[in-house]
């Protein structure tokens, strides 16, 4: 769903430490405003409470910031000055998070099974973690409910750090007892914390709606699986993603396409650091910033860039410039991303099992290889609507009992079709089907954890002509009805220490009956892995082979030439299609960095969209440049001249 959250947001963490003094006594209203003004900013979260548990408003609770003068309500002065711009200010506050109260209330922490506290010890700097189950819930919400009188009404609340946290303090032990819990099992500890997470949150998601029913308000750290059941806390969707802070980059792209399908305004948040937050005096390249803000427009999503405001109170200049040269060019393609909706084909079925998707290793390969196929896809579960997508993707893992196959022969006999891979549709160890529409006959899982593939004549045409190494084990099928378009090559042996050859896996040795890849209709199938393969492998021919499947399947409703490392999406407005080119190059520069530095042009790409009728006219945006383009068979075909790090077609 498209958002309709500011597009151009700013995360202006503020955790500052109580040794810290004369805390905002450089604060200046006017410039404060006017800086983020003149970044093109229309949004930003201010803090009223930090990790170190300290508060930045005129109050007379214990916990304000001790080196917050008297006279001084920071807070109060953030949002007058941003307000007098029409820049909205949700407002932050930490919450598992709390040093003041983890050293006044050791009661409140949270324990480990040996009883030690969760944190980094006694001698190491980091966050003490708070029990959501003990006393501090409710101190929480004395402090949230100051607020809320205090900036009557707000523009919305941004909880922090609400991770479901098992703990074996007295507290939470007491009450998992009364609920029959057993406090000395793991899933009774972790089906405890998440329920005390979602009470929590609903508590507090009333006391906003109640005191401000415009309000917006997220609860951040949550898992996105979890989501779609705890929907009715969040009036927004964000993803934290800081790609050189850990995340990477293919997190965002990731989770967006799941966490766009369930009806709520998304955002993506990244941030201005060179690595990841609170690195003061780092600053991100501007391409890279330009590619991490693009990739979440080109997706559906609004923007956020985290900084960290100085003790003092003041702005750094250097990095309010690279944020306005990134979001004026935001704010110029707004007109065509306001509104707009991501067009998709292709549901990943990314779970193993069935109400929840699994963000694993499998699903990474997956995205990443129908992002570089330059598929349009959206990441499903069993709740999401089948019917929206021409083809579905089980990948590697997917359980399929009685009633999922009832609901794919359903979807098939509507006209839907399937890609299945690795065990999706096989019993557990590979020995028979769950799903009979795959058209094979199953004989359990390869006894070599080394074979190759030989690609028929069918889809062999433009590849190269080997035999190709599978480095992951699958399972042993036979077609029984299907059309086989690769086969098996099983190795000498299996390699061990009492007969190897050579450095590495086996050589091939012969060409077997087992089936490689099998098209039943509307059903292929793959055998291995390949998903699982490519994230960890990333042999091309894993690709290829997906691909010619796929394409047996359905005709893509984009195809693009360029380099596989150019990123396509297709979002809609009313009357127009809008398709995103994106091609930054992520390059490791340094130990566990990708760092984008560069943006290197590519020129003459060629484009085919299918659309319902003939545009009326194509051009480039924001320019509006025109773009000559022709129209065969329900495809528009054109020729981009440049796209220069990120590229809009507008279809009209």
């Amino acid at each position: 769903m498209s958002t309709s959250l500011p597009f151009r947001q700013i995360h202006l963490d503020f955790h500052t430490g109580p040794a810290i003094p004369k805390v905002g006594q450089c604060f200046d209203l006017d410039e404060f405003g006017r800086t983020m003004q003149d970044a093109h900013v229309n949004g930003v979260n201010l803090f009223a409470k930090c990790h170190h548990g300290h508060l930045y408003y005129k109050t007379s609770r214990a916990e304000r910031h001790p080196g917050l003068s008297r006279g001084i309500g920071l807070l109060e002065d953030q949002i007058e000055a941003l307000h007098r711009y029409g820049i909205k200010t949700p407002i932050y506050i930490s919450v598992q998070c709390d040093e003041y109260a983890a050293h006044t209330h050791p009661e409140w922490v949270a324990r480990q099974l040996d009883g030690k506290p969760v944190g980094p010890g006694p001698f190491k700097p980091g966050w003490t973690i708070l029990d959501m189950s003990t006393g501090y819930q409710d101190y929480l919400a004395d402090q949230l409910a100051e607020i809320l009188e205090k900036f009557h009404p707000v523009d919305g609340i941004w909880f922090d750090m609400c991770w479901d946290q098992t703990s074996s303090s007295e507290s939470a032990i007491s009450a998992m007892l009364e609920q029959d819990l057993n406090p000395e099992d793991e899933n009774d500890r972790q089906t405890f914390a998440r329920s005390v997470s979602q009470q929590y949150m609903r508590r507090y998601y009333k006391m906003v709606k109640d005191s401000s029913p415009d309000a917006s308000v997220y609860f951040n750290c949550r898992p996105a699986a979890e989501m779609r059941h705890e929907i009715d806390c969040f009036e927004q969707l964000e993803i934290e993603a800081l790609p050189t802070g850990g995340w990477s980059y293919l997190h965002f792209p990731t989770i967006v396409r799941y966490l766009r399908t369930l009806d709520k305004p998304t955002l993506g948040m990244t941030a201005r650091f060179h690595k990841s937050w609170a690195d003061f005096g780092g600053l991100k390249p501007d391409a890279a910033l330009i590619y991490e803000t693009a990739q979440m427009v080109a997706n559906g999503a609004a923007c956020c860039i985290g900084d960290q405001l100085h003790p003092r109170g003041t702005l750094d200049p250097a990095a309010y410039a690279l944020i306005g040269r990134v979001y004026k060019r935001i704010e110029e393609r707004e007109p065509w991303l306001e509104g707009a909706v991501p067009v998709t084909q292709i549901g990943l079925f990314a779970a193993e099992n069935q109400a929840r998707p699994a963000f694993s290793t499998t699903t990474e390969g997956a995205v990443r290889m129908l992002t570089q196929l330059r598929h349009q896809f959206d990441i499903i579960d069993w709740e999401s609507d089948w019917d929206r997508y021409d083809l579905l993707v089980l990948q590697d893992y997917v359980r399929v009992d009685a009633a999922f196959a009832d609901r794919l022969n359903a979807y098939i006999s509507k006209g839907g079709k399937v890609l299945a891979t690795g065990n999706s549709g096989l019993t557990e160890d590979a020995s028979g089907l769950t799903w009979d529409a795959l058209g094979v006959t199953a004989h359990g899982v390869s006894p070599y954890t080394t074979t190759y593939l030989r690609f028929s004549d069918e889809i062999a045409p433009g590849q190269p002509p080997t035999d190709h190494v599978m480095y992951e084990q699958g399972a042993r099928v036979k077609a029984a009805g299907g059309q086989v378009l690769a086969r098996v090559v099983e190795p000498y042996f299996e390699r061990d220490y009492k007969h190897f050859s050579s450095h590495f896996q086996t050589p091939s040795d012969a060409l077997t009956d087992w089936a490689a890849a099998v098209q039943n209709g509307s059903v292929g199938y793959i055998p291995a892995p390949i998903f699982t393969a490519f994230a960890k492998h990333g042999n091309t021919q894993y690709r290829s082979l997906v691909k010619s499947v796929l394409d047996r399947l359905v005709k893509p409703i984009l195809r693009c030439d360029g380099p596989s490392g150019l990123e396509a999406t297709i979002l809609k407005q009313v009357e127009r299609t809008i398709v995103h080119l994106l091609y930054f190059s992520a390059e490791r520069r340094a130990v566990n960095i990708d760092l984008i530095e560069d943006i290197v042009p590519l020129h003459n790409i060629h484009l085919s969209v299918k659309l319902v009728r003939r545009p009326q006219t194509v051009y480039l945006a924001p320019e509006q440049k025109s773009l000559d383009f022709k129209w065969e068979d329900g495809n528009v075909e054109i020729t981009v001249p440049t796209v220069n790090g990120h590229a809009m077609i507008v279809l009209e």
